[in-house]
């Protein structure tokens, strides 16, 4: 699908809210544009309705630390469900459809630090529409239901194995592995994440199922 297109159901979503705040979900596997799609939605709606029309909520902001996964023992599973704090990112979506009257921080990741950073983005309080991304949001994993509950509409991007390979490399690669370590990483865990994410497509609360043509 078009971004247009998307943009314009994105702003469907939020004039239902009826002059308060919606929440639109992107869930998906690892490396199928949910990110990027999430920025474009935001960046466009921005430029369509004003500069604090929508806003942007990234579940990678809730990665856990390196620090913590290291005394968890799943640093070799970073990306799993276990490796977020789903609570913590539950707790902050049900904080903003409460439309508070100042302004909200939200962490994000950073992929060069390879940790989590506090206060990246901001929802200001005249946003209508926000955009958040994560790929467990379509499933029923512990504490993944509770994480959706403030979501008023769920998609889902979809990829082909092919592509998620390539681009989890390409990742990878960019973050410092070599060929055969990004190769070993993508094979022994970010696939079989995409694979547990997968299988929660055809779930009932996903309301459209696509894939992402690009920014134009």
């Amino acid at each position: 699908m078009r971004t247009g297109e998307l943009m314009d159901r994105a702003w469907r979503s939020a004039a239902r809210a009826e002059g308060g705040r919606a929440v639109l979900g992107l869930a998906g596997p690892p490396g199928s544009g949910k990110s990027t799609l999430a920025e474009a939605l935001v960046e466009g709606l921005r430029g369509r309705h004003g500069a604090d029309a929508a806003a942007y909520v990234p579940l990678d902001g809730f990665h856990l630390s390196n620090a913590q996964l290291d005394r968890l023992g799943l640093a070799a599973r970073k990306g799993s469900p276990p490796t977020f704090d789903v609570h913590g990112y539950a707790a902050l979506l049900r904080r903003l459809v409460l439309g508070p009257d100042h302004d909200v921080y939200v962490p994000d990741f950073d992929r060069t630090l390879d940790e989590p950073v506090a206060a990246r983005h901001v929802v200001r309080p005249g946003a209508r529409l926000v955009v958040t991304e994560g790929n467990y949001l379509a499933c029923d994993l512990p504490g993944w239901p509770e994480a959706r509950g403030p979501i008023d509409e769920l998609w889902y991007v979809e990829a082909s194995s092919d592509e998620l390979r390539r681009r989890l490399v390409e990742r990878q690669l960019a973050g410092g592995r070599t060929v055969e370590e990004a190769r070993e990483w993508v094979r022994s865990n970010d696939m079989p994440n995409a694979e547990l994410v997968e299988a929660s497509k055809g779930a009932a609360c996903v309301r459209l199922s696509f894939r992402w043509s690009g920014r134009e």
